[in-house]
């Protein structure tokens, strides 16, 4: 049997007209749910949303779909510094960024994760000054090496950490794996980036230091 089309034009308008009857802002639930507050920055398909951070003689980046059966964001190993920069807005305060990170060859950090923190940055470093330093870069001036936050662990090749820095007005916090790492009550300190190349990673970036990494789950959650 052929429907006619005025028939078919009844039909349709009868069901926009239930539509918006089940929803009169005109919004469906899955676009009410984009803002939910949790930002995926890396599709693991291309490095979309990120560039290459601005430092001398980088190693580059790369988005690798199958790494170890799923997609990783590979930052390669440089002369000095490698990385790259998100480049779309993020919060400056409450917030905390989760990611998945892995020492494939090198010395040196293979997470330097910078971040805002209201109007500056800083950067959290998991195994620096030689493989072993982690801390957040700068506090009261003085390096991941030697201020409140330093640390030594050790750092396995080939192994996934967990990494997660919190972002609040009063606090910064950061995690490996289930252990906290610092804890900084920011309240009349000086919390600022360490100055020279690694300034080039601002607002939000993933450094290494003369060292291969893979990244994968990385992710911004907006506290409420």
């Amino acid at each position: 049997m052929t429907v006619k089309k005025p028939i078919l034009l009844l039909l349709a308008s009868l069901a926009a007209l239930s539509a918006i009857a089940a929803d009169p802002s005109g919004k469906t639930k899955a676009k009410a749910g984009k803002d939910s507050g949790v930002l995926h920055l890396f599709n693991g398909k291309d490095l979309d949303g990120w560039r290459l951070s601005d430092f001398a003689a980088q190693g580059g980046a790369e988005a690798d779909p199958d790494f170890e059966g799923g997609p990783a964001l590979i930052v390669n190993l440089g002369e000095v510094l490698s990385g790259v920069t998100y480049t779309n807005p993020v919060p400056r305060v409450d917030y905390e960024i989760t990611l998945d990170a892995m020492k494939l060859d090198g010395s040196d950090f293979f997470v330097g994760l910078t971040f805002p923190f209201q109007k500056a940055h800083a950067t959290f470093v998991c195994g620096g000054w030689g493989g072993g330093v982690v801390g957040i870069s700068s506090i009261d001036r003085g390096d991941a090496s030697e201020n409140e936050t330093t640390k030594f662990m050790g750092f396995e090749k080939n192994k996934w950490y967990r990494i997660k820095v919190r972002v609040t007005a009063e606090r910064i916090q950061a995690w490996i794996d289930d252990e906290e790492v610092a804890n900084v009550e920011t309240k009349g300190k000086d919390i600022d980036m360490r100055p020279g190349e690694i300034e080039s990673a601002i607002p939000l970036g993933l450094s290494t230091f003369q060292t291969r990494a893979a990244y994968r789950n990385v992710v911004l959650r907006k506290l409420k």
